[in-house]
């Protein structure tokens, strides 16, 4: 079987590694990929970029499936165009993809079916923005409606917070376009879950539960990147809080999906808040996290390939998936400066060393050295049995690596 897999990051080097490990898998093109897969068996880089050159691609490369790694090519519409075509791709089409292409969308969803959330409000004029923020009580979170790359929302402890987040979102336009209409919504304090799942339209299967460390500095201090490390199964979903979850969540968007007749064969990620007045769902992401991919994957048995083409033959009813009776912590490290101003070219070095899983996201090969090219550069993944275990040898591992600028938290899996 061939396989396209779209995307450059470090969740698309876990998928990759995931798929290769398949015996159903022959050959995997990764569009455009990065240092990690070019160095991955059974993987090729290919420069391949927008929906037209991957459809194009996979017509005169008879790809058996193309999966979709990042968010953006699926709210674009790449799975319809290929469906339309008759083209085998894995994910949800453009109006399933709202779920999490607008945040606007998502909430009426939610708020339609039923589905636990915190209360909202939705603005598109900045001056009824301020009006109402003038008014509300703090904390308050704003996000942006659309796509801004796991970093538009703010937490506002006082108003004149949220005013320069207002201004910033609104008027700045710091994501070009997708803060231009805002969700303004009640802060709810708890402890944050992920959950990925697998759905084919009929049944949602999720996935080991895990814990994203999101903001940039330990404590959980500083601006919001897109995860600074990850660790599963997240300690604090016990079987109460994963009833919960089925019922007031998972069962409710379900129930939306079947109703609204959303095409939608992928995955469906729900960013939960354990809080003491129960569980809510945070958000919707139509893909798979980064880093939570490269912490949950490395725990999953079952062959990824043939899990996709049970979701793809609507057989997810009878499907069961096998976990590890383990722990997993993905520490992620950065370019100096990130998320915001940083510089790449830096040769990474010592990753022979390295003892567990290298999964790399920002870096390329250049004249056979491996140099920073992005953000977020690597992410080390060990799987052990017990999470103190996890934790020491990933922390272990990225004292072995090495590259101008790198920054990482000390803190994973320990707050």
């Amino acid at each position: 079987m061939k396989v396209l897999l779209i995307g450059s990051g470090g969740r698309e080097h876990a998928i990759a590694w995931k798929l290769s490990k398949s015996n159903k898998v022959k050959k995997i093109f990764c569009a455009p990929g990065n240092g990690g897969t070019y160095k991955n068996d059974k993987c090729e880089n290919v420069n391949l970029n927008g929906i037209d050159s991957f459809f194009k691609f996979a017509l005169e490369n008879n790809i058996d499936i193309t999966i979709v790694g990042p968010e953006a090519p699926l709210v674009e519409g790449i799975v319809d165009k290929f469906k339309e075509n008759g083209l085998k791709i894995f994910g949800p089409s453009t109006k399933a993809a709202l779920l999490e292409g607008s945040k606007a969308f998502a909430k009426n969803f939610m708020k339609k079916y039923g589905v636990k959330t915190a209360e909202y409000e939705v603005f598109e004029e900045k001056e009824k923005a301020i009006s109402y923020l003038e008014k509300c009580k703090y904390p308050v979170v704003i996000k942006a409606d659309g796509l801004a790359a796991g970093k538009g929302v703010s937490i506002c402890e006082k108003y004149s917070e949220a005013e320069k987040v207002v201004y910033n979102y609104m008027i700045s336009d710091i994501f070009k376009g997708a803060g231009k209409k805002i969700v303004v919504e009640e802060y709810l304090d708890g402890v944050e879950a992920s959950i990925l799942s697998i759905t084919d339209g009929n049944t949602i299967i999720p996935f080991i539960s895990c814990m994203d460390h999101k903001p940039i500095y330990e404590g959980n201090e500083g601006p919001n990147t897109g995860g600074m490390g990850t660790i599963a199964p997240n300690p604090h979903c016990n079987d109460e809080v994963l009833k919960e979850f089925e019922e007031v969540i998972l069962n409710p968007t379900l129930k939306g999906i079947r109703e609204e007749k959303l095409d939608y064969i992928g995955i469906i990620f729900f960013g939960l808040m354990i809080c003491k007045k129960g569980v809510y769902l945070l958000e919707y992401n139509v893909r798979m996290g980064d880093p939570e991919t490269q912490a949950v994957l490395p725990l999953m048995k079952n062959d990824l390939c043939e899990l996709i083409f049970s979701a793809l033959d609507r057989k997810l009813k009878t499907y069961e998936i096998d976990w590890e009776d383990k722990y997993s912590c993905c520490v992620i490290a950065a370019s100096g400066g990130y998320p915001e101003k940083y510089e790449t070219g830096f040769e990474i070095t010592n990753i022979d060393s390295i003892k567990n899983l290298l999964f790399i996201a920002g870096a390329n090969y250049k004249q056979e050295k491996l140099v920073t090219t992005g953000g977020r550069v690597l992410a080390i993944t060990s799987v052990k049995n017990t999470l103190h275990e996890a934790i020491k040898s990933t922390y272990e591992d990225i004292k072995r690596v090495n590259f101008k600028n790198m920054y990482y938290r000390k803190d994973i899996g320990n707050n």
